[in-house]
């Protein structure tokens, strides 16, 4: 079993009160360099901060030695390997945007985002190089972390320092959407190349929330390269607490490392919540879980009926938050506030909401319309003008995409992407609400709803679920009549499907999105207009 270095008293009383003057690991490394900085949820590999803080200014130092200068970029192609982490540090001292991408991008995918986003070298593997037969730019350097045609990291940052750079300063992320619709976008926030160690006023508020200090222990379970996870994992580094990181996301696996690793705060996606209340009761009832203080979730909109039986379960821990990649504005909700509003994402904590029409124009409270944020982070998408116009309203406000309602005391409740949105007969259908109902029957453990063509309606709804292992099979051949039947029975029929299909495992990404565009497009094939 993996042996964690304890906290010193004097750290545990100072994490009851935030400096956030110097927050990095060059500062811990000093204090406690043999504490855990990463380590593997299979306890084989750790990372300590002496070594995060070394590895990290030698990396910088080689990096500033190809030529980069501050505003400059790299890109990093890894799985959930601990050097991702030491890597993305790295570029976060120098000044760098650094750009982490999906292993589950294909390689049109990965060679645009590389040529997109101006990336001077990429950290990755033979590996992943091997089986996406890149078309790499020519700028390009390449560093692997196994073994193969190019250089090796370890190799080509031993002859450096492992001191801080002359001119540190504090780099950024610059992360690209998944690209369910359309090329990927670029988020990419001006650099004030501060020093290092200070942080941006939103992740001030982030720490605040959510108590990040010197004792937590953060159970990471989803892909390094999403924006959520990188920030959080970074955030706990800054302050000197210990990251857990799942290679892959498993529910069993997860009770398990927060019983052993005594995990203060982890992070979820509702689909998460799903496959952990799938699990028997009796293995869920032989875990410790007494030590979780957060359980912070987003990505999307939590079920009613999921997030109440999370709640019965583990307690007032759950903190929910909105927001995206592009960190526009954000709102939270702790559980307390929830079971006063239930299914609402919370109130602004960073900028201001406003819902506005399509002619954007604001609408009085609970009623339906684009989900806007003022006074937030400034971000443009990089190299497109024309997707940061149309993310903009005409008072300067930003959205992500998404529809909502504020109820009357400022909380926002979510109905679902525009671009998903069903209109059949002339009547809007938000396909998350029958989404969230489905959820709740007890053959289901995922479920996709969107339209499909209708001669008479212009859409019809349509839903395709994933079905829980544990449902009987015999009962699976009328699943469909079974499912459509309690649609009717706790629904309008106009939001009902007209039919559902079973899928073996619908398409979603490791972080919870769902590329329902795969499902769409086989109905949509004739119709080429129809945006997908």
């Amino acid at each position: 079993m993996l042996l964690l270095s304890p906290c010193p008293p004097s750290l545990q009383k100072a994490a009851a009160k935030t400096n956030f003057d110097g927050m990095h690991p060059g500062i811990h490394s000093q204090i406690r360099p043999d504490a855990i900085a990463f380590c593997s949820s299979d306890g084989l590999s750790q990372t300590t901060y002496l070594s995060l803080d070394q590895e990290s200014n030698q990396t910088a130092h080689f990096l500033k030695a190809q030529g980069l200068k501050p505003r400059d970029g790299i890109a990093i192609l890894l799985d959930n390997d601990l050097r991702f982490l030491t890597i993305a540090w790295a570029a976060q001292r120098s000044g760098l945007y650094y750009t982490p991408i999906s292993t589950l991008f294909k390689a049109a995918e990965i060679g645009y985002i590389l040529e997109n986003s101006g990336a001077k070298v990429l950290f990755t593997k033979q590996t992943f190089l091997d089986q996406q037969l890149l078309a790499l730019p020519k700028h390009l350097k390449i560093i692997i972390l196994d073994n193969g045609q190019f250089p090796n990291w370890h190799q080509v940052i031993a002859e450096y320092p492992t001191t801080d750079c002359h001119d540190a300063c504090e780099g950024a992320e610059m992360i690209y959407s998944s690209g369910t619709t359309g090329q990927p976008k670029g988020v990419r926030f001006d650099l004030a190349l501060s020093p290092v160690g200070t942080v941006q006023p939103l992740i001030e508020k982030r720490i605040a929330l959510h108590d990040i200090n010197p004792t937590t222990r953060y159970l990471s379970t989803a892909p390094l390269y999403h924006s959520a996870p990188l920030r959080y994992n970074l955030m706990v580094s800054r302050l000197g607490g210990m990251s857990v990181i799942m290679p892959k996301f498993d529910a069993l696996s997860a009770l398990e490392l927060i019983q052993q690793h005594r995990i203060t705060h982890s992070q979820w996606v509702p689909t998460m919540f799903n496959r952990l209340l799938a699990l028997p009761e009796a293995v869920k009832g032989q875990f410790d879980l007494s030590s979780l203080r957060y359980a912070i979730h987003a990505a999307a909109p939590c079920p009613v009926d999921i997030k109440q039986a999370m709640i019965d379960w583990w307690g007032e821990i759950l903190y929910e938050y909105y927001s995206g990649t592009e960190s526009n504005g954000s709102t939270a909700i702790t559980s307390a506030e929830w079971l006063k509003h239930p299914g609402s994402v919370g109130k602004a904590f960073h900028g201001e909401l406003h819902i506005l029409d399509d002619d954007n124009r604001p609408l009085p409270t609970g009623s339906i319309g684009g989900v806007y944020f003022a006074k937030g982070t400034p971000f443009a998408y990089h190299k497109d003008p024309e997707k940061t116009a149309a993310a903009q309203s005409p008072q300067g406000y930003t959205t992500l995409g998404d529809m909502g309602y504020l109820d009357e005391d400022g909380y926002l409740y979510l109905k679902d992407r525009r671009s998903f949105m069903i209109i059949s007969g002339g009547i809007n259908i938000y396909p998350q609400e029958i989404e969230d109902l489905l959820v709740t029957h007890e053959a289901v453990i995922d479920a996709a709803v969107f339209g499909i063509p209708d001669s008479e309606f212009g859409e019809s709804v349509k839903a395709v679920v994933e079905l829980n292992p544990s449902y009987p099979k015999a009962l699976q051949a009328t699943v469909g009549e079974t499912l459509m039947a309690y649609c009717r029975a706790n629904l309008s029929h106009v939001k009902c499907p007209r039919s559902i299909d079973v899928s073996e495992k619908l398409p979603r990404h490791p972080t919870g999105k769902l590329y329902k565009g795969q499902l769409r497009a086989p109905y949509w094939a004739e119709h080429s207009s129809m945006i997908i």
